[in-house]
């Protein structure tokens, strides 16, 4: 049975709202495109909106380079009252007076999150341990032991203070649970912490909110019909815009459209490509053998 729906490829910079979970989100989306194929690039909680990257079609073949890729956030930490979850959605297992925030003693235990650090990944999360998701044994009452993984925390910034409130910014990398984080400063800093608002503003390549599309301008759009609805779309390659691009001669595009690996001059010496043939029309993407061949590993269906 042929499947329903419009056949497209290309990615949508959503603005998640607050309250719906990521998947409801690329659901809503995917109605109003009446798109055949949609996936999203890496879940927001509830709480949080910003930058959702939903990819139609062949897009769905760079989700996880997406998935992989660092982050940016904008983040509200609440001081003096801990949670379950470590965000405003969670039960409060402790509360803490805090009249004001010292800024200079937060500047300086911020610094000491950045770099290479050690994080224990959040009961509430949806890794697994023995087939089942912490954030279901959580809601049991369960708690099992979680070893440290390793992030990177790029960059850590003090916007504001307002009471027992801070602002901050974080760039961060795969991996890194921004409510441990926080709660993690709150406890370095004594009174404790949980985040209380959370905006995704910057993932991979997409660092540029304006570009992001609100459920608001999306429904508008869906009005004016179907062209309006694909203007909104980014190509498919603009997910890896920091890979090298290599333009393959006719004969070299032939062989690799039939999965044979080439040769090509002056091509890096490893890692990820971009494969063009000829000058615009995006392939898809390889990787440079040990050999030096470039061999074709996720090429887009052609049409």
């Amino acid at each position: 049975m042929a499947r329903k729906g419009r056949r497209l490829n290309g990615i949508l910079l959503l603005d998640k709202p607050q309250g719906m979970t990521s998947n409801a989100a690329l659901q809503r989306v995917k109605r109003a495109y009446r798109a055949q194929k949609a996936g999203h690039t890496g879940s927001l909680d509830p709480l949080a909106t910003g930058l959702l990257p939903v990819c139609f079609g062949e897009a769905t073949k760079v989700c996880d380079f997406l998935l992989g890729a660092n982050k940016r956030y904008v983040i509200t930490a609440r001081f003096g009252i801990v949670t379950d979850t470590g965000d405003a959605d969670g039960n409060r297992l402790a509360e803490r007076r805090v009249d004001s925030l010292d800024g200079a003693a937060l500047q300086a235990i911020l610094a000491r999150y950045i770099g290479l650090i050690e994080q224990v990944p959040p009961m509430f999360s949806a890794l697994k341990h023995h087939g089942q998701r912490l954030y279901a044994l959580a809601r049991q009452g369960l708690e099992v032991e979680r070893k440290a993984r390793v992030i990177r925390i790029e960059r850590l910034r003090l916007l504001a203070i307002r009471d027992a409130e801070a602002d901050l910014e974080v760039f961060c990398s795969k991996g890194t649970y921004v409510r441990t984080l926080v709660a993690d400063i709150g406890e370095a800093l004594g009174p404790g912490a949980h985040v209380s608002a959370l905006r995704r503003i910057g993932l991979g390549p997409y660092d540029d909110a304006p570009r992001m599309h609100t459920w608001e301008g999306i429904a508008t759009a869906a009005g004016q019909g179907y062209e309006a609805l694909d203007a909104l779309l980014l190509p498919v390659e603009s997910a890896l815009v920091h890979w090298p691009v290599l333009h393959l001669p006719r004969e070299a595009a032939f062989y690799v459209r039939q999965g044979q690996p080439v040769w090509i001059p002056k091509a890096p010496s490893e890692g990820w490509v971009r494969l063009y043939a000829g000058r615009d029309r995006f392939l898809g993407m390889g990787a440079i053998l040990q050999d030096g061949r470039v061999a074709p590993k996720r090429l887009l269906s052609q049409p």
